[in-house]
Order: structure tokens, then C-alpha cells, then sequence
């Protein structure tokens, strides 16, 4: 038990990129306009803190890329564990991999390479795949919203062959018709960006 808490407050004490929420005209869901403008506020404003600091602290928001892999007429569909990391979230199903920019992570100022890493990270996955950035999600409706924004991508890849690295998770190709029964049962972000999918 000594051991988990110490494993815990060590993972929640490594250093994410923030932005100081006063730079952003904040909005409601998934904005698609202006997308150039607020990657140059991530770029030119990023800041680096402990997580144990900003997870509670609404006057930042930590940048997290949200990818939504599609295959076909499927979309990746996970569901966390008891054990998250993120206890807000546990269990709930989700069709975005998603994480922190530590400040180990930045090797370029491309946010494309920092979803790439993201995605690798999380995912088994060998295959091609093209990504574009969907939109930017602010939900400020409950307590993880407020202090964090998404850079939403959407991955299309050639292959069905995907299956999640993390033991927190389990995934799997669901048809993307077949989504919209299950937003009862998804993380908030994910309940946004099936609306738009």
C-alpha cells in the first residue's frame, strides 16, 4: 500500500504543459474555428507545472490531445478501470487516447508529433494512419473539465489490428452507429465528440 502512494504522488507530481485559462475566450463543447489561433496560444504560452499543483487549480488548463481512431466505419471504443489514475473517470467508456504533455515530452513545438507519441504510448498499432485536428474541447460543466482542454484529433487508419498497451484500459473497434446508445455510459468528452462524429 506504502508503495502505490509513493508510485501515485510520484506519477502526479511529474511536470505537464499548462496554459493560464485567461488566455483563451473560453466556450462550451467542441469549437472548430479558429483551431491555427488557439494552437499558437499552446505554442507561445505553455507553461510547465507539477500535476498535484493543477489538478484542483481552475485558473489553468492542461493541454491534452483527445484522438479518436477510426478504421472503416468503426471507431476505438475503451473503457478505463477501477484502478485509473484519474478516479473521476474510472470505469466510464471512452473513444478518445488521451494524456498529459509532460515536459519531457517536448522534443518540437508540432503538436501533431505530441499526439503521435500520445497514441503510441497507449496503443498497439503498426499500421498507416493520416491525422487531422477535429476541434478544440472545453467542457466546464464538472470538475475535470475545468481544468483541462482538448486538442481533438481524428486518426484514420488502414488496419482493424489495434488493441490497448495500458493495463487500465481494454478497447475495442465498435461501429460508429452502434455509439450513440452508449453516451450514457461515456466520459463527458467523449459524450461531445460522439454528438459531432
Amino acid at each position: 500500500m506504502h508503495k502505490q502512494n509513493q508510485t501515485q504522488t510520484k506519477f502526479h507530481d511529474e511536470e505537464i504543459l499548462v496554459i493560464k485559462s485567461s488566455e483563451f475566450n473560453l466556450w462550451q463543447g467542441l469549437k472548430q474555428s479558429n483551431l491555427e489561433e488557439i494552437i499558437e496560444i499552446i505554442n507561445k504560452k505553455q507553461e510547465f507545472f507539477p500535476r498535484s499543483q493543477m489538478e484542483l487549480d481552475e485558473n489553468f488548463k492542461q493541454i491534452i490531445p483527445y484522438l479518436v481512431f477510426k478504421y472503416e466505419d468503426s471507431i476505438f471504443l475503451m473503457q478505463r478501470k477501477d484502478s485509473s489514475s484519474e478516479q473521476r473517470l474510472k470505469n466510464k467508456l471512452s473513444i478518445g487516447i488521451g494524456g498529459h504533455i509532460r515536459k519531457e515530452d517536448i522534443s518540437t513545438k508540432s503538436i501533431f508529433d505530441w499526439a503521435k507519441r500520445e497514441f503510441h504510448e497507449e496503443i498497439d498499432y503498426n499500421s498507416d494512419f493520416k491525422s487531422e485536428i477535429i476541434g478544440i474541447l472545453n467542457d466546464d460543466s464538472n470538475s475535470v473539465g475545468r481544468v483541462h482542454l482538448g486538442v481533438v484529433f481524428l486518426l484514420t487508419g488502414n488496419s482493424d489490428q489495434i488493441k490497448i498497451k495500458s493495463e487500465l484500459k481494454s478497447g475495442m473497434l465498435v461501429p460508429a452507429k452502434n455509439l450513440q446508445e452508449l453516451i450514457p455510459k461515456m466520459e463527458t468528452w467523449s459524450q461531445i465528440v460522439t454528438e459531432f462524429m
